[in-house]
């Protein structure tokens, strides 16, 4: 089962580079097979959003979250519960939030 991980966190608090660092994260489930492709994103200050069919385009994102998307990862998992288990191990765990959303199959 495939499962998109959105990285989320408050762009406002700061972050300690050391903790945010993923890279050795990301090698390891890459190495196992379970990372399938993850970037990391502009902030919201980058972002632009598009609605009504585009005849609304505004810069940032005007979401009514505290937390902003930073990245994401494309995991190949057994299940739920398996990529529960591998998203609590992801460093932003630590103090962001990871959404998991499973992927339609093709």
């Amino acid at each position: 089962m495939k499962f998109v991980m959105w990285v989320c966190v408050d762009e406002s608090l700061p972050v300690d580079p050391q903790v945010a660092d993923a890279t050795a994260w990301d090698d390891e489930l890459a190495r196992r097979g379970v990372l399938l492709a993850r970037q990391r994103l502009h902030g919201t200050a980058d972002a632009t959003t598009v609605r009504e069919h585009g005849r609304l385009v505004t810069d940032g994102p005007f979401a009514e979250t505290r937390e902003q998307i930073a990245g994401y990862g494309l995991l190949e998992c057994d299940d739920l519960g398996h990529a529960v288990e591998i998203a609590s191990t992801h460093p932003a765990a630590a103090f962001g939030v990871l959404e998991l959303r499973q992927v339609w199959p093709e």
